[in-house]
């Protein structure tokens, strides 16, 4: 099987803890982050712990002046919510139509992580992709062990 893998450099990862658990809510934010040119890449919820989930998503580092900016805007909607920000994230992806039926791949690339003692940050899936978020400082060890374990 064949595989191609990615790393993307300079990520924020952007958390939003106590978000409301309201898809309108939900698009609301990205409709702030839209109109201050803010280009969106992984997107994870989680489900609401009591009443209340997180949403974290991913830019372009070259993007937080702008985050900043829309920040102050979510603050007004959202003065409840607990904003964190964090920069320095490289994002790793492995990408393969043959993941589709082929099970046990994202156990692979997972242990490949944990043998590489790298923490992963944020986890984003779909039938042909897993994207993972770890701290740049780790995203060859991570890719390289990640490598070695698909082939």
């Amino acid at each position: 099987m064949s595989y191609e893998i990615s790393v993307t450099e300079n990520i924020t990862l952007i958390s939003l803890n106590d978000s409301p658990s309201d898809i309108a809510v939900t698009a609301k934010i990205f409709e702030f982050l839209s109109n201050d040119g803010i280009d969106v890449d992984m997107i994870s919820q989680i489900p609401p712990h009591a009443s209340t989930p997180c949403l974290s998503f991913t830019v372009n580092d070259d993007d937080l002046g702008k985050v900043f900016s829309a920040a102050s805007k979510l603050r007004e909607l959202l003065p409840e919510v607990k904003l964190g920000i964090s920069s320095g994230n490289s994002k790793i992806s492995v990408f393969g139509e043959e993941m589709r039926k082929c099970p046990g791949v994202a156990s692979k690339v997972f242990t490949a992580i944990a043998e590489s003692g790298t923490e992963a940050r944020m986890i984003t899936t779909s039938e042909v992709d897993i994207s993972i978020l770890v701290f740049s400082h780790d995203s060859k060890a991570v890719s390289s062990a990640i490598k070695k374990a698909l082939n």
